[in-house]
């Protein structure tokens, strides 16, 4: 468990390691569910590698398996069969409470942005960094850094009834970076938004990504919003059947 918890300067030491392991490795990746009586195949053998610093995106009409596979990366479920490695951890052997130090170690970014109405921006950004015990002063410091980083420097005192949906996202992605995650998973980050706010939240992900060298991992059916990504992959009834680079 202690490679989960190495600092960020021992992760980019390791990332420029020759030997480096890949930060997500998916083996022989399987999700049967029941509905009623009858078992459904959500993932069928699926094999796949993110490396440290890539932006995936993971392509595929309702039904296909992007939401099955975005859990299983996030430790939000297990598979029926085969693994799920995370910096060569595999999931797979680990109790509840293991699982939950690795979601720690994960940032969450959903497209119904899950932003507790009566906190404002900077308060929403600091919640992460309460629950580990941060003192109040670097909380504040470091929410209002990450706000500026956004483009909310000017919306930082502002509650969620009082930010358009860009913006409820923009705070959504600040407190998903909050902890210092390995990777982000973006679960249709552009689907509660306009076109022209959704090109715009696209380009500040790619800088992320681009600049600051943030993992991220992101589903979505639009092959417009897929397009920022630096690799994609296309799934069909839990098969990936298409792969994509720049």
């Amino acid at each position: 468990m202690d490679v989960i918890n190495i600092s960020k300067s021992e992760q980019v030491t390791q990332s420029n390691s020759a030997n480096d392991i890949p930060l997500i490795e998916l083996e022989n990746l399987e999700k049967q569910y029941l509905m009623g009586n009858v078992p459904v195949d959500a993932l069928c053998g699926v094999n796949l590698t993110v490396n440290h610093g890539e932006f995936l995106a993971i392509l595929g009409p309702s039904g296909s398996g992007k939401s099955t596979m975005l859990n299983l990366i996030g430790a939000l479920d297990k598979p029926s069969k085969g693994v799920v490695k995370i910096d060569g951890v595999n999931l797979t052997t680990l109790n509840n409470s293991q699982l939950a130090r690795i979601r720690q170690r994960i940032g969450f970014v959903f497209q119904f942005f899950n932003l507790i109405p009566r906190l404002n921006a900077r308060e929403s950004v600091e919640l992460p960094l309460s629950i580990q015990g941060i003192s109040r002063s670097e909380r504040r410091k470091k929410a209002e850094h990450l706000l500026e980083t956004v483009g909310l420097k000017d919306r930082i005192e502002h509650k969620p009834a009082e930010l358009s949906g860009g913006e409820r996202q923009r705070v959504a992605i600040a407190r998903a970076l909050a902890n210092e995650p390995n990777f982000l998973l973006l679960d249709e980050p552009t689907g509660k938004i306009d076109s022209k706010t959704a090109k715009d939240l696209m380009t500040l992900i790619s800088n992320l990504n681009k600049e600051e060298g943030v993992t991220m991992i992101m589903i979505t059916h639009d092959e417009r919003i897929a397009k920022y990504a630096s690799r994609q992959i296309h799934l069909l009834d839990g098969k990936i059947v298409k792969e994509v680079s720049k």
